[in-house]
């Protein structure tokens, strides 16, 4: 039904074939106001089949009077084919996550000329989108946490599906409603995806691993956004850009065979036949390859949070308010600085005495200086610490941004300079997002995980909406002041996680949660006494 519900939009697109597909103006076809119907429908029906069966059944406390009780493929089993082919599968499905929003960039040419408007009020869809990625983040990560990791992934597909008839808008209202909702969907994939790695990589590969999907996956998506619009943009218009989402979200529904549930996830619902079925695609039949997490098991790390986490509020209370409060701040520090202070950047580096075209060319060669900067993120996070290596890039994103306030309080005009804090900016904010996530994928019991990696995902992109914000009010014009003000935001999330924060690398998800629970204790005597 979702299908046939955008191909019903197609017929008008391709009426427009002699005018170069320009259908603004022209009103709504019978066809495609009954495909809008289809589509919703469609996702009700999708969303209803994916839902476990004890959201119908009312059995669902028996997950929770089992919630001790897990079974995962052993964390020191070596990675084999299946464990692989997943990694390669979540690739392509972040790719085309972030294929999504990053072709906003290349169909705003095109779209503000059609709709004839200007820039600034093109800029809403932008607005309108982001929006749309938090919410989406926190929805599909509470989602996660309910209906499962590879349900939301395939929901969220779906919805990229439904979305595609952006293409076929004959309005620029209709554009930004229906961008908000593809936005929403493509919040959502992120940390999901990382999510459901997390769970099912063992210990001893997890975090290299998850570092290099978001960083080979973001690159890939950039990639194919800018490769559609070259390829298919002069011929087609901006509008095909939109329409690939029917087949790119097709890409992910087929490669479902391939994208299995979480075992911890199953045992956690007490689904144990399907659980046992999960760990066999990644462990064989051997038992030495599966571990097994309760209280009657001999070694088993004994976990005795004293309520299930299972919703929003469970994230600032309790072990894991702590932990929260770093990465949450760290995640809207950096939206603002990826959003906000790097957008501006090429006016305030005309400012610094850097002339137009060399500002540009400057920016160009400090983005091609950072490339090697990832390999170097997960070096880091796999063989020194992921705690401590996510709080040294925090460091050094305060340490450049400080460096660009001092640049212009001091009126320095220093070429050399000036490229020296461009890249260690850029080297340094493309490490805090290639960790935060996955880092924050790691930190959460069973029960939040999704929730708390999509809550994370969703503050730095609700950092670009008050980026965007402070940008159209002038903050950014002022150079110094915005580094120092983002400056600030960063030192005190990196000294939150410098504090609170727990070393995940090599450790079982279980162990963390133990160490995540004992360092909460630690701090407890000096605020419990007087209860």
């Amino acid at each position: 039904m979702l299908v046939a519900g955008v191909l019903l939009h197609l017929p008008m697109y391709l009426m427009a074939a002699p005018m170069h597909y320009r259908l603004v103006g022209m009103p709504m076809t019978t066809g495609m106001l009954f495909g809008m119907v289809l589509i919703p429908l469609g996702l009700i029906l999708a969303t209803f089949g994916l839902a476990p069966q004890q959201l119908s059944s009312g059995t669902a406390s028996a997950g929770i009077q089992d919630h001790l009780h897990y079974l995962h493929v052993a964390d020191g089993a070596p990675l084999n084919r299946a464990h692989l082919t997943l990694v390669a599968v979540l690739v392509v499905a972040l790719a085309v996550d972030v294929m999504k929003p990053a072709t906003l960039g290349f169909v705003m040419p095109g779209l503000t000329h059609e709709y004839r408007i200007s820039k600034e009020t093109g800029a809403y869809l932008i607005l309108v989108a982001l929006t749309g990625t938090t919410l989406g983040s926190i929805a599909w990560g509470w989602l996660g946490d309910r209906f499962g990791r590879r349900a939301a992934v395939l929901l969220s597909a779906l919805m990229f599906m439904g979305t595609s008839i952006c293409g076929a808008m004959p309005s620029f209202g209709w554009n930004l409603g229906m961008c908000f909702l593809m936005g929403a969907s493509a919040g959502g994939l992120l940390p999901i995806t990382f999510t459901l790695m997390a769970e099912a990589i063992p210990a001893a590969h997890r975090g290299w691993l998850l570092v290099a999907l978001g960083s080979i996956g973001t690159s890939a998506g950039y990639f194919l956004a800018a490769g559609a619009a070259a390829w298919l943009e002069p011929r087609y218009s901006w509008r095909a850009l939109w329409l690939l989402g029917l087949p790119t979200g097709a890409v992910i529904i087929v490669l479902n065979h391939w994208i299995p549930e979480s075992s911890r996830f199953l045992a956690s619902q007490g689904r144990w036949v399907e659980a046992r079925a999960a760990l066999a695609r990644f462990a064989g039949t051997g038992k030495a390859r599966v571990e097994e997490d309760s209280p009657d098991h001999p070694g088993a790390p004994v976990l005795d949070d004293p309520h299930l986490v299972t919703g929003l509020k469970d994230l600032l209370r309790g072990s894991n308010s702590a932990l929260t409060c770093g990465l949450l701040i760290c995640g809207v520090a950096w939206g603002l600085a990826n959003f906000g202070f790097l957008l501006w950047l090429p006016v305030n580096l005309v400012k610094l005495g850097v002339n137009p075209s060399g500002a540009n060319r400057l920016l160009a060669d400090s983005a091609v200086i950072a490339l090697p900067g990832i390999g170097l993120v997960v070096w880091l996070y796999h063989r020194w610490s992921t705690v401590r290596s996510l709080v040294l890039f925090i460091g050094l994103t305060t340490v450049a941004l400080i460096a660009f306030a001092a640049l212009d309080l001091l009126a320095v005009r220093q070429g050399m300079l000036v490229t020296l804090a461009t890249a260690g900016l850029l080297v340094s904010v493309s490490g805090v997002i290639a960790m935060l996530i996955p880092y924050a994928a790691e930190i959460y019991p069973v029960q939040l995980r999704g929730t708390g990696s999509g809550v994370v995902a969703a503050s730095s992109k609700f950092g670009g909406i008050l980026g965007a914000l402070l940008g159209v009010l002038g903050l950014f014009e002022h150079l110094a002041l915005a580094a120092g003000l983002i400056a600030l935001a960063m030192l005190m999330a990196g000294v939150t996680l410098l504090r609170h924060g727990v070393e995940t690398r090599g450790l079982s998800l279980e162990e963390i949660q133990a160490n995540i629970r004992r360092a909460s204790h630690r701090v407890a005597p000096a605020v419990l006494p007087e209860r």
